[in-house]
């Protein structure tokens, strides 16, 4: 089964619930992002590279 479950907050991107999990992160701060932007910009803005 595949469900919208909304659109990613950093690229627009849809996002669904495939077969009961989620195929992007859900924020703390209620923000849904997919799996691409949520590693390369959401994790790297928590831990900069020096």
């Amino acid at each position: 089964m595949k469900e919208l479950v909304g659109v990613c907050s950093e690229c627009g991107k849809e996002v669904y619930c495939l077969d009961g999990f989620l195929n992007g992160v859900h924020t703390p701060n209620k923000e849904l992002y997919c799996f691409d932007c949520f590693e390369t910009h959401v994790l790297q803005k928590k831990a900069p590279q020096s």
